[in-house]
C-alpha cells in the first residue's frame, strides 16, 4: 500500500490525494507508475544531457541498488517533437517500469508515445495481470522546446 499520487490531466500536475482531509492510499499500481515514469533516473554515460549542465541527476540509494529508479524521461524536456524522441520516450518510460514485469508485478506493459498537440508529448501505459489489463492510463509530459 502507498501514500496515493493523482495525476490532474487539465491542471498537468501531480498532488497527494486527499480523503476527506486524510492522506488517501493506493493499492492499485497508479502511485507505484507515476514515480517510476517522473522520478528522475540517472542519466547514463551516453546520454547527451540537456543544456550540457554535467548534472545526471538520479536517485541518492541508486548508489546502492541493483537496479535504478525512475526513468530518463527529463533528458528529453528540451527536445524537438520528433519520431527518434517519441521512440526515446517509449525507450525511457519503458525501461521505468520494466521492474513491473521483472519483480512479477504484472505480467505485460504496453508504452506508446505520441505528440497529441504541439508541446505535449503523450504516454499511454496500459500493464496487464495475466490476461487482464489492471492501470490503463495517458500521462501528458509537456516540452519546453517545442519547435
Amino acid at each position: 500500500m502507498d501514500i496515493a499520487i493523482q495525476y490532474d490531466a487539465a491542471a498537468k500536475y501531480f498532488d497527494l490525494a486527499l480523503e476527506g482531509g486524510d492522506l488517501a492510499t493506493d493499492q492499485g499500481l497508479e502511485t507505484a507508475v507515476i514515480l517510476s515514469l517522473f522520478t528522475d533516473r540517472r542519466a547514463e554515460d551516453a546520454d547527451r544531457l540537456p543544456d550540457d549542465a554535467g548534472d545526471r541527476r538520479g536517485w541518492w540509494a541508486d548508489a546502492f541498488n541493483d537496479r535504478p529508479h525512475g526513468s530518463r524521461l527529463w533528458l528529453l524536456h528540451r527536445e524537438k517533437e520528433l519520431d527518434e524522441v517519441l521512440r526515446r520516450a517509449k525507450t525511457y518510460a519503458e525501461e521505468a517500469l520494466a521492474w513491473l514485469v521483472e519483480d512479477e508485478v504484472a505480467s505485460r506493459v504496453i508504452v506508446e508515445a505520441t505528440n497529441v498537440r504541439r508541446g505535449v508529448l503523450q504516454l499511454s501505459v496500459e500493464i496487464h495481470r495475466g490476461d487482464q489489463v489492471t492501470l490503463e492510463r495517458q500521462y501528458d509530459y509537456v516540452w519546453q522546446n517545442a519547435a
